[in-house]
C-alpha cells in the first residue's frame, strides 16, 4: 500500500491534482489514477475531494504520518551512507533568521564549502517559528537562532553569547548628557572594558522603534522598559532587525540591535550605542537540530567549523 506513496505525498504537499501534476510532470488523469490505486490498496480515501484546498481524511492523515516516518528513516540512513563515503558527496541544509542568514551564516558556509567542496549546503532565510516547523519536519537539518533552549523538541550547541544593545541616532540631543555611558567599537571588540547600564530613565518621552510581538528581541524591550516605568511611544513596529537599525542610522527612533549586527556591520552609522542591564541584554545563540535524529557527519564537520570561528 506504500508503492505510489510519493504520489499521494505531492498531492498532499501541494492540496492539488493539478498543481502535484504539474510538479511531478505527469498528467492529471495518470495522477489520479495512481492514487486510486493506492486507496484501492488502503481500503479508504485517502483525500476529501469535495474540499477546496484539497484536505485529507482520518486515514489519510494516518497514511501520511507513516510516510513521514518512513522519509525520515532513509534520509536517515542515506546520511550514514554519506558518511561511510568520506563527505563525497551529500547535502546540509541550515535556517536562520534574515540577520543570521544574511551576516552570520555566509562566512561559516564558505569556511564549510573550502573544506568539503563536494557537499552541497543550502541556506534558508525565514522566521523563528517557520524554521522550527522546518526543523521538526526534516526541511532542514540545523536553526541557527538566539531563541529559548526547547530540550524536549530539540537538541542543540551554543555557538556563541550576544548582547541587545540600545541605538540612539546620534543627532537626538539626550546623547550629550549620556558620554560616559556610549560603548565605542573598540569596547563592543573587548567587553570588558564597557561602560555601566544607560539610566533608562533620559529616555522617557523618547520615540521608539519595536519588533513586532512574538519576537524575543521584542519580549524583552517590553522587559526592561517596563522595570524602568516607561510607556514608549512606538513610531514603528518592524519585522527585522536589521531594518529597525537602518531606520535609527536616519536619524528616526531608538531602537534595540544585538552586537552581532553591529560587529557584523563595516561601520556603526550615526548612532550613540548603550548598553542595557545584563539581565534584559545578554542571550545565546545555538545551533539547534530535531531531538534524537542522527547527527550525520556533515552535520558534526559543520558545527566544528562553526566552534572554530
Amino acid at each position: 500500500m506504500f508503492q505510489g506513496k510519493e504520489y499521494i505525498y505531492k498531492v498532499f504537499k501541494e492540496q492539488s491534482f493539478s498543481k502535484a501534476a504539474k510538479e511531478m510532470y505527469i498528467s492529471q488523469p495518470s495522477l489520479s489514477a495512481s492514487v486510486r490505486r493506492v486507496e484501492e490498496k488502503v481500503g479508504a480515501p485517502l483525500f476529501d475531494r469535495s474540499t477546496k484546498p484539497l484536505s485529507l481524511t482520518e486515514c489519510g492523515e494516518k497514511y501520511i504520518e507513516a510516510v513521514e516516518k518512513m522519509m525520515a528513516a532513509e534520509e536517515e540512513f542515506r546520511e550514514y551512507i554519506s558518511d561511510w563515503e568520506g563527505l563525497k558527496t551529500g547535502t546540509l541544509t541550515v535556517g536562520g533568521s534574515s540577520l543570521f542568514s544574511a551576516l552570520v551564516l555566509p562566512s561559516l558556509i564558505r569556511q564549510f564549502q573550502e573544506r568539503f567542496p563536494a557537499v552541497t549546503i543550502r541556506l534558508v532565510e525565514e522566521n523563528s517559528a517557520v524554521l522550527r516547523e522546518m526543523l521538526q519536519d526534516g526541511r532542514i537539518d540545523l536553526m541557527l537562532d538566539n531563541c529559548a533552549r526547547q530540550p524536549d523538541m530539540f537538541d542543540d550547541k551554543l555557538y556563541r553569547e550576544e548582547h541587545l544593545l540600545l541605538a540612539v541616532p546620534a543627532v537626538n540631543p539626550v546623547n550629550e548628557k549620556l558620554r560616559e555611558y556610549e560603548i565605542t567599537r573598540e569596547q563592543l571588540l573587548a567587553p570588558d572594558g564597557m561602560p555601566p547600564a544607560v539610566p533608562m530613565d533620559e529616555f522617557r518621552g523618547e520615540q521608539f522603534i519595536l519588533l513586532r510581538p512574538a519576537n524575543d528581541t521584542r519580549e524583552r524591550a517590553e522587559a526592561v522598559l517596563k522595570a524602568n516605568g516607561l510607556k514608549p511611544s512606538v513610531l514603528f513596529e518592524l519585522d527585522q532587525q536589521m531594518t529597525a537599525f537602518h531606520v535609527t542610522c536616519s536619524g528616526a527612533g531608538i531602537s534595540f540591535v544585538s552586537d552581532t549586527l553591529i560587529l557584523a556591520s563595516a561601520q556603526m552609522g550615526d548612532v550613540c550605542f548603550y548598553r542595557l542591564p545584563e539581565k534584559y541584554s545578554r542571550r545565546m545563540i545555538r545551533f539547534f537540530w530535531k531531538k534524537g535524529r542522527y547527527v550525520s557527519r556533515i552535520m558534526r564537520e559543520f558545527l566544528a567549523i562553526c566552534d572554530q570561528s
